[in-house]
Protein backbone atom coordinates (compact mmCIF):
# COMPACT_ATOMS: atom_id res chain seq x y z
CA UNK A 1 0.00 0.00 0.00
CA UNK A 2 2.90 2.38 0.63
CA UNK A 3 3.90 2.30 -3.04
CA UNK A 4 0.33 3.00 -4.12
CA UNK A 5 0.15 6.24 -2.13
CA UNK A 6 2.46 7.88 -4.67
CA UNK A 7 0.52 6.56 -7.66
CA UNK A 8 -2.14 8.73 -9.29
CA UNK A 9 -3.89 7.25 -12.29
CA UNK A 10 -7.43 6.56 -13.52
CA UNK A 11 -7.75 4.18 -16.46
CA UNK A 12 -11.54 3.85 -16.62
CA UNK A 13 -14.79 4.21 -14.70
CA UNK A 14 -14.62 0.57 -13.61
CA UNK A 15 -10.92 -0.29 -13.22
CA UNK A 16 -10.28 -1.49 -9.64
CA UNK A 17 -10.70 1.41 -7.24
CA UNK A 18 -7.70 1.70 -4.91
CA UNK A 19 -7.64 5.29 -3.64
CA UNK A 20 -10.66 7.57 -3.58
CA UNK A 21 -11.74 10.88 -2.05
CA UNK A 22 -15.20 10.86 -0.41
CA UNK A 23 -17.10 14.14 -0.08
CA UNK A 24 -17.85 16.22 2.98
CA UNK A 25 -21.37 17.54 3.69
CA UNK A 26 -21.22 21.35 3.75
CA UNK A 27 -23.77 23.61 2.10
CA UNK A 28 -24.94 27.17 2.65
CA UNK A 29 -27.46 28.40 0.17
CA UNK A 30 -27.02 31.66 -1.73
CA UNK A 31 -28.68 34.66 -0.09
CA UNK A 32 -31.48 34.63 -2.67
CA UNK A 33 -32.24 33.31 -6.18
CA UNK A 34 -30.65 36.32 -7.90
CA UNK A 35 -27.22 34.89 -7.13
CA UNK A 36 -27.70 31.84 -9.33
CA UNK A 37 -30.19 32.87 -11.99
CA UNK A 38 -31.61 29.33 -11.90
CA UNK A 39 -31.65 26.91 -9.01
CA UNK A 40 -29.48 23.83 -9.30
CA UNK A 41 -31.23 20.67 -10.51
CA UNK A 42 -32.21 18.53 -7.55
CA UNK A 43 -33.85 15.21 -6.92
CA UNK A 44 -37.60 15.24 -7.51
CA UNK A 45 -39.43 16.49 -4.43
CA UNK A 46 -36.42 18.34 -3.02
CA UNK A 47 -37.25 21.84 -4.23
CA UNK A 48 -39.34 22.75 -1.17
CA UNK A 49 -36.65 21.44 1.19
CA UNK A 50 -33.81 23.36 -0.46
CA UNK A 51 -35.89 26.51 -0.87
CA UNK A 52 -35.77 26.78 2.93
CA UNK A 53 -31.98 27.19 2.94
CA UNK A 54 -31.57 30.44 1.01
CA UNK A 55 -28.83 32.25 2.95
CA UNK A 56 -28.59 29.48 5.57
CA UNK A 57 -26.65 26.29 6.09
CA UNK A 58 -28.43 23.02 5.51
CA UNK A 59 -27.53 21.92 9.03
CA UNK A 60 -29.08 24.90 10.80
CA UNK A 61 -32.37 24.43 8.95
CA UNK A 62 -32.40 20.63 9.03
CA UNK A 63 -30.11 19.40 11.85
CA UNK A 64 -31.43 15.84 11.76
CA UNK A 65 -31.06 15.62 7.99
CA UNK A 66 -27.52 17.00 8.30
CA UNK A 67 -26.60 14.16 10.67
CA UNK A 68 -28.20 11.64 8.30
CA UNK A 69 -26.33 13.18 5.35
CA UNK A 70 -23.00 12.83 7.12
CA UNK A 71 -23.96 9.27 8.03
CA UNK A 72 -24.52 8.41 4.36
CA UNK A 73 -21.00 9.48 3.42
CA UNK A 74 -19.59 7.61 6.46
CA UNK A 75 -21.45 4.49 5.36
CA UNK A 76 -20.05 4.83 1.84
CA UNK A 77 -16.53 5.20 3.23
CA UNK A 78 -17.08 2.10 5.36
CA UNK A 79 -18.18 -0.05 2.42
CA UNK A 80 -15.25 1.14 0.34
CA UNK A 81 -12.76 0.37 3.11
CA UNK A 82 -14.29 -3.08 3.53
CA UNK A 83 -13.43 -3.70 -0.11
CA UNK A 84 -9.84 -2.64 0.46
CA UNK A 85 -10.12 0.89 -0.94
CA UNK A 86 -8.07 3.67 0.66
CA UNK A 87 -10.49 6.48 1.54
CA UNK A 88 -9.41 10.14 1.82
CA UNK A 89 -11.61 13.06 2.85
CA UNK A 90 -11.35 16.75 1.92
CA UNK A 91 -11.08 19.17 4.81
CA UNK A 92 -13.95 21.48 5.75
CA UNK A 93 -14.05 25.10 4.64
CA UNK A 94 -12.06 27.45 6.85
CA UNK A 95 -13.68 30.40 8.61
CA UNK A 96 -11.96 32.73 6.12
CA UNK A 97 -13.31 30.78 3.15
CA UNK A 98 -16.86 30.77 4.52
CA UNK A 99 -16.61 34.53 5.07
CA UNK A 100 -15.18 35.07 1.58
CA UNK A 101 -18.13 33.21 0.04
CA UNK A 102 -20.38 35.98 1.33
CA UNK A 103 -23.92 36.12 0.03
CA UNK A 104 -23.14 33.73 -2.84
CA UNK A 105 -23.09 30.80 -0.39
CA UNK A 106 -20.82 27.80 -0.54
CA UNK A 107 -20.81 24.07 -1.23
CA UNK A 108 -18.43 21.29 -0.28
CA UNK A 109 -20.62 18.31 -1.05
CA UNK A 110 -19.80 16.68 -4.42
CA UNK A 111 -16.06 16.17 -4.85
CA UNK A 112 -16.59 14.72 -8.32
CA UNK A 113 -17.04 18.12 -9.94
CA UNK A 114 -14.32 20.63 -8.97
CA UNK A 115 -11.42 18.39 -10.10
CA UNK A 116 -10.97 15.04 -11.80
CA UNK A 117 -8.38 12.50 -12.92
CA UNK A 118 -7.90 11.28 -16.49
CA UNK A 119 -5.10 8.77 -16.92
CA UNK A 120 -2.14 10.37 -15.14
CA UNK A 121 -3.57 13.89 -15.38
CA UNK A 122 -5.22 15.63 -12.43
CA UNK A 123 -7.25 18.60 -13.62
CA UNK A 124 -8.86 21.35 -11.58
CA UNK A 125 -11.95 22.42 -13.50
CA UNK A 126 -14.27 25.40 -13.20
CA UNK A 127 -17.81 25.29 -11.81
CA UNK A 128 -20.67 27.30 -13.24
CA UNK A 129 -22.80 27.84 -10.11
CA UNK A 130 -21.34 30.71 -8.03
CA UNK A 131 -21.86 28.94 -4.70
CA UNK A 132 -19.67 26.05 -5.94
CA UNK A 133 -16.71 27.98 -7.33
CA UNK A 134 -14.55 27.53 -4.20
CA UNK A 135 -15.33 23.82 -3.95
CA UNK A 136 -11.86 22.74 -5.05
CA UNK A 137 -10.18 24.40 -2.05
CA UNK A 138 -10.98 21.72 0.58
CA UNK A 139 -9.32 19.15 -1.72
CA UNK A 140 -6.17 21.21 -2.28
CA UNK A 141 -4.22 19.74 0.67
CA UNK A 142 -4.90 16.21 -0.65
CA UNK A 143 -3.83 17.19 -4.15
CA UNK A 144 -0.63 18.75 -2.86
CA UNK A 145 0.09 15.73 -0.68
CA UNK A 146 -0.71 13.02 -3.21
CA UNK A 147 -0.35 14.51 -6.68
CA UNK A 148 2.71 16.71 -6.31
CA UNK A 149 5.07 13.84 -5.27
CA UNK A 150 3.67 11.54 -7.99
CA UNK A 151 4.47 11.32 -11.70
CA UNK A 152 1.01 12.67 -12.55
CA UNK A 153 0.58 16.02 -14.25
CA UNK A 154 -1.38 18.62 -12.26
CA UNK A 155 -3.05 21.43 -14.22
CA UNK A 156 -5.96 23.83 -13.90
CA UNK A 157 -8.55 25.22 -16.26
CA UNK A 158 -8.22 29.01 -16.78
CA UNK A 159 -10.24 31.03 -14.26
CA UNK A 160 -13.76 31.80 -15.54
CA UNK A 161 -14.53 35.35 -16.59
CA UNK A 162 -16.50 37.58 -14.25
CA UNK A 163 -20.15 38.06 -15.10
CA UNK A 164 -23.25 39.96 -14.03
CA UNK A 165 -25.17 38.73 -10.97
CA UNK A 166 -27.28 35.71 -11.88
CA UNK A 167 -25.50 35.11 -15.19
CA UNK A 168 -22.85 32.38 -15.59
CA UNK A 169 -20.77 34.31 -18.10
CA UNK A 170 -18.41 32.98 -20.75
CA UNK A 171 -16.52 30.57 -18.54
CA UNK A 172 -14.64 28.45 -19.33
CA UNK A 173 -16.49 25.79 -17.33
CA UNK A 174 -15.49 22.15 -17.00
CA UNK A 175 -17.02 19.89 -14.35
CA UNK A 176 -15.97 16.37 -13.40
CA UNK A 177 -19.51 15.02 -13.40
CA UNK A 178 -19.47 15.55 -17.16
CA UNK A 179 -16.27 13.56 -17.70
CA UNK A 180 -16.34 9.77 -18.23
CA UNK A 181 -13.03 7.91 -18.71
CA UNK A 182 -12.71 4.82 -20.91
CA UNK A 183 -9.01 4.30 -21.52
CA UNK A 184 -7.92 6.89 -24.07
CA UNK A 185 -11.55 7.74 -24.90
CA UNK A 186 -13.01 10.58 -22.86
CA UNK A 187 -16.71 11.44 -23.04
CA UNK A 188 -17.77 14.94 -21.94
CA UNK A 189 -21.37 15.95 -21.35
CA UNK A 190 -22.67 19.28 -22.60
CA UNK A 191 -26.04 20.65 -21.50
CA UNK A 192 -25.14 24.31 -20.94
CA UNK A 193 -25.78 24.08 -17.21
CA UNK A 194 -22.28 22.92 -16.21
CA UNK A 195 -19.42 22.29 -18.68
CA UNK A 196 -19.53 24.61 -21.71
CA UNK A 197 -18.07 24.51 -25.23
CA UNK A 198 -14.89 26.36 -24.24
CA UNK A 199 -14.31 23.90 -21.41
CA UNK A 200 -14.63 20.93 -23.79
CA UNK A 201 -12.28 22.59 -26.28
CA UNK A 202 -9.71 23.28 -23.58
CA UNK A 203 -9.80 19.66 -22.36
CA UNK A 204 -9.46 18.29 -25.89
CA UNK A 205 -6.53 20.60 -26.62
CA UNK A 206 -4.77 19.68 -23.40
CA UNK A 207 -5.24 15.90 -23.70
CA UNK A 208 -4.68 15.47 -27.46
CA UNK A 209 -0.84 15.36 -27.31
CA UNK A 210 -1.10 12.48 -24.82
CA UNK A 211 -3.16 10.33 -27.20
CA UNK A 212 -6.63 10.96 -25.76
CA UNK A 213 -9.77 11.49 -27.83
CA UNK A 214 -12.50 13.74 -26.39
CA UNK A 215 -16.08 13.14 -27.55
CA UNK A 216 -18.85 15.60 -26.75
CA UNK A 217 -22.16 14.07 -25.63
CA UNK A 218 -25.12 16.43 -25.95
CA UNK A 219 -27.57 16.56 -23.04
CA UNK A 220 -30.93 18.29 -22.58
CA UNK A 221 -30.65 21.64 -20.84
CA UNK A 222 -32.23 20.36 -17.60
CA UNK A 223 -29.58 17.63 -17.11
CA UNK A 224 -26.66 18.86 -15.04
CA UNK A 225 -23.98 16.26 -15.87
CA UNK A 226 -23.24 13.30 -18.12
CA UNK A 227 -23.16 10.92 -15.13
CA UNK A 228 -26.84 11.77 -14.63
CA UNK A 229 -27.50 10.10 -18.01
CA UNK A 230 -24.85 7.36 -18.42
CA UNK A 231 -23.02 5.08 -16.02
CA UNK A 232 -20.27 2.73 -17.24
CA UNK A 233 -20.40 -0.46 -15.15
CA UNK A 234 -17.77 -2.66 -16.84
CA UNK A 235 -16.41 -3.16 -20.33
CA UNK A 236 -19.45 -3.74 -22.54
CA UNK A 237 -22.13 -2.89 -19.92
CA UNK A 238 -23.69 0.46 -19.07
CA UNK A 239 -26.72 2.04 -17.42
CA UNK A 240 -28.38 4.71 -19.53
CA UNK A 241 -31.39 7.01 -19.70
CA UNK A 242 -32.21 7.22 -23.44
CA UNK A 243 -34.50 10.24 -22.85
CA UNK A 244 -31.44 12.22 -21.70
CA UNK A 245 -29.43 11.55 -24.86
CA UNK A 246 -31.06 13.44 -27.75
CA UNK A 247 -28.35 12.24 -30.17
CA UNK A 248 -28.15 8.75 -28.69
CA UNK A 249 -25.15 7.02 -27.17
CA UNK A 250 -21.68 7.89 -28.47
CA UNK A 251 -20.68 5.60 -31.34
CA UNK A 252 -18.07 3.81 -29.21
CA UNK A 253 -20.76 2.71 -26.73
CA UNK A 254 -23.63 1.77 -29.04
CA UNK A 255 -22.83 -1.95 -29.17
CA UNK A 256 -22.66 -2.26 -25.37
CA UNK A 257 -25.24 -4.17 -23.36
CA UNK A 258 -27.39 -1.62 -21.61
CA UNK A 259 -29.75 -1.34 -18.64
CA UNK A 260 -32.19 1.41 -19.49
CA UNK A 261 -33.78 3.70 -16.91
CA UNK A 262 -36.63 6.19 -17.22
CA UNK A 263 -36.42 9.96 -16.94
CA UNK A 264 -37.87 9.75 -13.42
CA UNK A 265 -35.31 7.13 -12.38
CA UNK A 266 -32.47 9.14 -13.86
CA UNK A 267 -33.68 12.29 -12.09
CA UNK A 268 -33.48 10.31 -8.83
CA UNK A 269 -29.84 9.37 -9.77
CA UNK A 270 -30.27 5.79 -11.07
CA UNK A 271 -27.23 6.16 -13.37
CA UNK A 272 -25.04 7.64 -10.61
CA UNK A 273 -23.86 4.49 -8.89
CA UNK A 274 -20.22 3.61 -8.32
CA UNK A 275 -18.31 0.58 -9.61
CA UNK A 276 -15.70 -0.56 -7.07
CA UNK A 277 -14.36 -2.73 -9.89
CA UNK A 278 -15.85 -4.53 -12.89
CA UNK A 279 -17.58 -7.05 -10.61
CA UNK A 280 -18.88 -4.88 -7.74
CA UNK A 281 -21.23 -1.90 -7.87
CA UNK A 282 -22.72 0.47 -5.27
CA UNK A 283 -26.20 1.93 -5.62
CA UNK A 284 -29.19 3.04 -3.54
CA UNK A 285 -31.98 0.59 -2.55
CA UNK A 286 -34.28 3.00 -4.39
CA UNK A 287 -32.88 1.39 -7.55
CA UNK A 288 -33.46 -2.25 -6.68
CA UNK A 289 -34.74 -2.87 -10.22
CA UNK A 290 -31.42 -1.71 -11.62
CA UNK A 291 -29.56 -3.71 -8.99
CA UNK A 292 -31.45 -6.87 -9.95
CA UNK A 293 -30.55 -6.32 -13.61
CA UNK A 294 -26.89 -5.95 -12.63
CA UNK A 295 -26.97 -9.08 -10.48
CA UNK A 296 -28.51 -11.00 -13.40
CA UNK A 297 -25.35 -10.05 -15.31
CA UNK A 298 -23.03 -11.33 -12.60
CA UNK A 299 -22.39 -8.04 -10.76
CA UNK A 300 -22.35 -7.99 -6.95
CA UNK A 301 -24.43 -5.04 -5.74
CA UNK A 302 -23.85 -3.17 -2.48
CA UNK A 303 -26.83 -1.04 -1.36
CA UNK A 304 -26.48 2.15 0.69
CA UNK A 305 -29.33 4.52 1.52
CA UNK A 306 -28.30 7.83 -0.04
CA UNK A 307 -31.64 9.62 0.10
CA UNK A 308 -30.28 12.84 1.63
CA UNK A 309 -27.34 13.10 -0.78
CA UNK A 310 -29.74 12.57 -3.68
CA UNK A 311 -31.74 15.63 -2.61
CA UNK A 312 -28.85 17.72 -3.94
CA UNK A 313 -28.94 16.16 -7.40
CA UNK A 314 -26.12 13.63 -7.03
CA UNK A 315 -25.31 10.23 -5.57
CA UNK A 316 -22.36 7.85 -5.34
CA UNK A 317 -20.30 8.92 -8.33
CA UNK A 318 -20.85 12.58 -7.47
CA UNK A 319 -19.72 11.92 -3.89
CA UNK A 320 -16.40 10.34 -4.86
CA UNK A 321 -13.29 11.23 -6.86
CA UNK A 322 -10.71 8.53 -7.64
CA UNK A 323 -7.00 9.16 -7.44
CA UNK A 324 -6.02 5.58 -8.23
CA UNK A 325 -8.20 3.35 -10.38
CA UNK A 326 -6.10 0.90 -12.35
CA UNK A 327 -5.38 -2.80 -12.83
Amino acid sequence: MVADTLLVRVDSEFAPLKTVVVSQCEFRGPADPSFVGHWMPVEAGAVEILDAVWGKTFGEVYPEKQVAWEGERAALAGVLRRHGVEVLRPRLFTRAERAAAGRAGYANFFVRDPWFTVGEHVIEGGLQFPHRRMEVLPSRPLLLERVMPSDARYVSLPQPEKSALGEPGAGPFLEGGDVLVLGKQIFVGLSGMATNEIGVQWLAKYLQPFGFTVTTVRLPEHVLHLDCAIGLVREGLLIVCPDRLPEGLPEALRAWDRIEVSEDEAAAMATNGLPIDSRTYITDPEFERVGAALEARGITVEYIDFSISRLFGGAFRCSTQPLLRTE
